[in-house]
């Protein structure tokens, strides 16, 4: 189509397609991606074709309005020739009776075809730029009322404006998608705060950093001490430090020192202390942060504690169960129990249930093979005992909700809690009722329903979270903690569990003896040499359960895969094979292992239906892992699920391509744009694997790894082994990161202000476990036995034993 000479300078410039809106084939309404259809008008482009596919970031289009798409033509690869969006505007009618028709559509409610023409005789066939203009101008228009002239005002601003809004940020540099999110944050105040004060969005718009601000606001003058500058660079330094670092808070010298080092970065202006001091204390009086004793803090980290610390109190002054039932009746139906499960608990077991069921509170804490599970079932069964309650969940409804919650960070935690219980457990997340958009169901007004709540994997629990599964708790509840305090801590701000632990306020039993498995368990004693900061001196030398193949950085993948291959050819599949590491980039890291997996355990088949996302190619039976909370659908973070279907968009009447993934039954459909929220699961992170344990897991550790490695990091690696580890790499690397323990380092003031409350109350309950050589779980079957004779070794070619 010839180009038109209707099109202003800024048109011809850019390559465009004019046109009206046919069909919406997709609309996200949260972050308006868009795929339209348009009956095309008009081009620049050498395109013959009289239809066109455009996407983008842009609002539902009307029809019947003929609109303007700026951007860049590209192919797909299935779907043909598409139009990819970068800003858009609609094309104002130039005749007076297109003008009448526009004003007395759907656009302006209550303006009918005589309204219309009364504004167009008034003022012209320009009347819309004029009413954009200065929307005074209606005043002249007879027998229109106050209220239908700032409707109409308020409808054109509404739709010009977010056109020209898009336009001119597309010129400061920002993408569509991006743009669109600022729009939405600031609707027609959009480029008024972009030109004043464009650090707000640092504050204001996820995605927005303090570097692309520091740009903007050096090009409108915005430099050096600027308030709106420091303001921006300490709210941004706050929220890093507790995202990356884990911070609850920062030192007053700490913040300001750091914001000096920011914003003098590349800057020939001195800022003095003084500066950044004023600015820190005038964002305090405005309640953007909180200063308590030379600390700053976010406020929501600043009341997730001071919350959690009011209701681990609230709990902890119930007094009724001290009493609740006599010694030997407890000691009685411990017998039965012991007779009816063929166990016979240790001493400190004993104490740990008895312990919970006859205090408001009970932290349990322990590393591997030291009965944790154990003493979880020995306090639902007596609880059950005691109490006279079934569990059976059949024997319950909504008006009588069953007495016992089990719940943990993640759905495979959660998983296995009830595999080793018998009973249902469910994330946190789903108990609270979170639907990701409107918060959580359950807090301080609409407390949870229950018993007796035990909680796993404490050590992942962020304070945010801790706070908001504590409010929401009813005061009568009883509630255990679980965890091993030497993991990893919470990726989110905080390290609850241990500061529990160091507050000393809540009944404690510490497991500490091993006697997880008859035979003995490499693994386990290798996990706790590594505990107590040191390894065993054979760690090369190969045992049952474990090995460690010696080799450098570019001999990881190749060791790694034939090490999966023995395994595959032995019959593991990969949801039994874990590999874990440290870091997503490099040639041993996250990528290129599951690049070299996928092609081992689901390689390329004319047969098998695949998609590709990105550089990311996803096929019918890819492992994959969930990365964000999808509450909607049950899938929370950390859930590892397998493809089972490929939908292509010429297939269905959603013309979308879909993936259907099945987390353990449960089948989640997404389309094309929302795998973001996945990738592929063969190798993860070790930070992904918490609360999660593997049959095998092969573990590489080189130096090129050293910026993450700690020995937490490996400690929570090895720990996620349930029957065989395979160490490979660099033994220097291993050593040195098991010296590097510098996991407590988190600023937080959870312990501080629980022991500032409960001073004058011995709480603290400390027992150490005696030896107890019987298995751990007796109630748990080995999904392995009858593999006694295998060994790492058994997974490696001959030529490297």
């Amino acid at each position: 189509m010839a180009q038109q000479n209707s099109l202003d300078l800024f048109q011809e410039q850019q390559k465009f397609m004019k046109g009206t809106h046919l069909v919406t084939i997709f609309h996200n309404e949260k972050n308006l991606y868009s795929v339209v259809r348009i009956r095309l008008q008009e081009t620049n482009l050498e395109y013959s074709e009289k239809e066109a596919v455009v996407t983008g970031y842009f609002p539902r289009i009307h029809e019947d309005e003929t609109y303007i798409f700026f951007g860049e033509i590209k192919e797909h690869p299935r779907f043909g020739t598409q139009f990819h969006v970068e800003h858009f505007r609609k094309e104002l009618p130039q005749s007076k009776q297109g003008i009448i028709q526009y004003l007395s559509g759907d656009l302006f409610k209550g303006i009918g075809k005589k309204t219309a023409e009364n504004i167009v005789d008034t003022l012209g066939e320009s009347a819309i730029s004029k009413i954009l203009e200065n929307p005074s101008v209606l005043s002249e228009v007879p027998k229109l009322s106050k209220d239908k002239a700032k409707d109409i005002y308020e409808s054109l601003r509404e739709h010009q404006g977010l056109e020209q809004i898009m336009i001119s940020l597309s010129q400061f540099g920002f993408g569509p998608q991006i743009s669109m999110r600022i729009y939405q944050t600031y609707k027609d105040q959009t480029l008024e705060i972009i030109q004043n004060n464009p650090y707000k969005m640092v504050e204001d718009v996820e995605g927005i950093g303090f570097g692309r601000a520091d740009e903007l606001g050096h090009q409108i003058g915005i430099s050096g001490a600027h308030p709106d500058r420091i303001r921006a660079g300490c709210l941004y330094i706050l929220e890093q430090d507790s995202i990356q670092e884990g911070h609850v808070y920062l030192t007053l010298d700490q913040l300001v020192e750091k914001v000096k080092e920011l914003l003098e970065h590349n800057n020939r202006e001195n800022l003095t202390e003084f500066d950044i001091s004023r600015e820190i204390t005038c964002l305090a009086e405005e309640g953007k942060l909180v200063i308590e004793e030379q600390r700053v803090y976010v406020p929501s980290l600043f009341f997730s504690e001071k919350g959690l610390v009011t209701n681990i109190t609230r709990l902890l002054e119930q007094t009724e169960y001290k009493d609740s039932f006599p010694e030997s009746e407890f000691l009685l139906a411990l017998g039965k129990l012991e007779e009816r499960l063929k166990v016979e608990y240790a001493p400190s077991q004993k104490d740990a249930i008895q312990t919970a069921l006859m205090s408001p509170m009970l932290l349990l804490t322990g590393g591997p093979g030291t009965g944790k599970t154990t003493v979880i079932k020995g306090i639902v069964e007596l609880y059950s005992e005691l109490h006279g309650c079934s569990l059976d969940p059949k024997d319950y409804n909504n008006e009588n909700p069953f007495p016992v919650l089990l719940v943990a960070p993640t759905g495979r935690a959660a998983k296995r809690m009830s595999e080793a219980t018998g009973l249902p457990a469910v994330t946190i997340h789903r108990l609270l009722g979170w639907n990701g958009v409107e918060g959580f169901v359950h807090d301080e007004d609409n407390p949870i329903e229950g018993k007796l709540l035990i909680v796993d994997e404490v050590s992942m629990v962020d304070v945010w979270l801790a706070n908001q599964l504590f409010k929401s708790l009813p005061s009568s509840i009883q509630v255990v903690l679980v965890g091993d305090e030497d993991q990893l801590p919470s990726v989110g701000p905080g390290q609850v569990l241990k500061d529990l632990l160091r507050s000393s306020v809540i009944p404690t039993v510490l497991l500490t003896d091993i006697y997880r498995q008859s035979q003995g368990s490499s693994i386990i004693d290798l996990a706790h040499d590594i505990k107590n900061g040191g390894l065993p001196p054979d760690i090369s030398t190969p045992k049952s359960d474990r090995s460690f193949i010696k080799c450098n950085q570019s001999q990881i993948i190749d060791v790694v895969k034939k090490v999966a291959q023995n395994a595959k050819e032995k019959g593991y599949t990969s949801r039994d094979i874990q590999v874990l590491a440290p870091m997503y980039r490099g040639s041993a890291g996250i990528d290129q292992l599951n690049v070299m997996l996928q092609d081992l355990f689901n390689p390329k088949t004319e047969q098998k239906r695949e998609m590709q996302f990105g550089e990311t190619v996803y096929r019918i039976g890819d492992k994959v892992l969930q990365l964000v909370n999808q509450p909607e659908s049950n899938v929370f973070n950390g859930d590892i699920g397998e493809i089972v279907s490929i939908f292509y968009a010429k297939e269905n009447t959603e013309k979308q391509d879909m993936v259907v993934i099945s987390f353990d039954g449960n089948e989640v459909t997404y389309i094309k744009q929302d795998l973001t929220q996945i990738t592929h699961a063969y190798c993860c992170s070790i930070h992904k694997s918490q609360g999660s344990e593997f049959p095998i897991v092969i573990l590489p550790v080189v130096k090129s790894y050293f910026r993450m490695l700690r020995r937490n990091l490996i400690y929570t690696a090895i720990t996620r082994s349930k029957n065989f580890l395979i160490l490979c790499g660099e033994e220097d690397a291993l050593r040195q990161s098991i010296r590097r323990n510098d996991d407590g380092q988190r600023q937080t003031t959870l312990t501080e202000k629980l022991q500032q409350l409960h001073s004058n109350v011995d709480h603290t309950m400390n027992k150490a476990i005696d030896t107890y050589d019987e298995d751990e779980v007796p109630f748990m079957k080995d999904a392995f036995i009858g593999m006694e004779n295998l060994s790492p070794y058994d997974f490696m070619e001959e030529s490297e034993r």
